[in-house]
């Protein structure tokens, strides 16, 4: 933590607010045994300090019409700041990528995307992937199903 220490309290809070953060202050401050004026000046800290950096809905994919999910290992032709900087910026303006890791190993980056079938992986893969800047080699691979889905770090 930036500025102070999480104390047992402070964890409480956090993996409340991991699970269901759209729950009343009264709701928080009674699981954690504060008041609730107590609980939303913890809250408050938290969200100073950095350790809450936003609020999000979470979507199910499915019901948008997302049902695959894909894994892509992606390989610059070049290991450059110039060329990492490049392709980290292109990365964010493609919104099928949900996410993307810089990696080490056998491959830069790491890319989660979400497809509504095949064919738009298709399309994603060769409008979208193959195009970002410096890619020399894309490997793909479908989540069949997910296991595990993270929910928040471990408290």
């Amino acid at each position: 933590m930036k500025s102070r220490e999480i104390d047992k309290t402070d964890k409480i809070i956090l993996i409340e607010l991991q699970k269901n953060a759209q729950q009343s202050i009264n709701d928080l401050a009674a699981k954690a045994g504060l008041s609730a004026s107590s609980c939303h000046r913890r809250v408050k800290i938290l969200e100073e300090v950095g350790i809450i950096t936003r609020y999000t809905a979470t979507l199910d994919r499915t019901a948008l019409g997302f049902t695959n999910e894909f894994f892509v290992e992606v390989s610059l032709s070049a290991q450059t700041e110039e060329a990492f900087e490049k392709f980290e910026k292109a990365v964010q303006r493609v919104p099928e990528i949900l996410e993307c890791h810089l990696m080490s190993g056998q491959f830069d980056y790491l890319l989660r995307v979400v497809a509504i079938d095949a064919a738009d992986y298709e399309r994603i893969h060769r409008s979208r992937i193959s195009r970002l800047p410096g890619v020399q080699r894309i490997q793909s691979s479908l989540a069949l199903r997910t296991i595990k889905a993270w929910v928040g770090y471990p408290i």
